[in-house]
């Protein structure tokens, strides 16, 4: 729930899987949250931005989460880029 000021004020936000959308339920315990850093030109991390994915248990044991961690960072790189 949003507040007038824009805050969320909700005391438990559910997570999502960033490959199939679906909730990520607090007893799946093989989800997994990854932060990528941003690379400047010279391939250093020096300004402290990442992106967060993450991802529910059946895609990890799928043997999919390799890829789909792989197809969401290349459409977030496009996004980056555009910017």
């Amino acid at each position: 729930m949003i507040n007038d000021e824009g805050e969320t004020v909700d005391l438990y936000i559910p997570r999502k899987c960033a490959y199939t959308n679906k909730l990520i339920t607090a007893k799946d315990h093989a989800a997994v949250q990854i932060n990528i850093g941003h690379l400047n030109e010279n391939g250093q991390y020096v300004d402290g931005n990442f992106t967060t994915f993450a991802l529910a248990g059946n895609v990890r044991a799928m043997g999919q989460g390799d890829s789909a961690l792989d197809t969401l960072w290349k459409k977030k790189a496009e996004q980056i880029q555009q910017q």
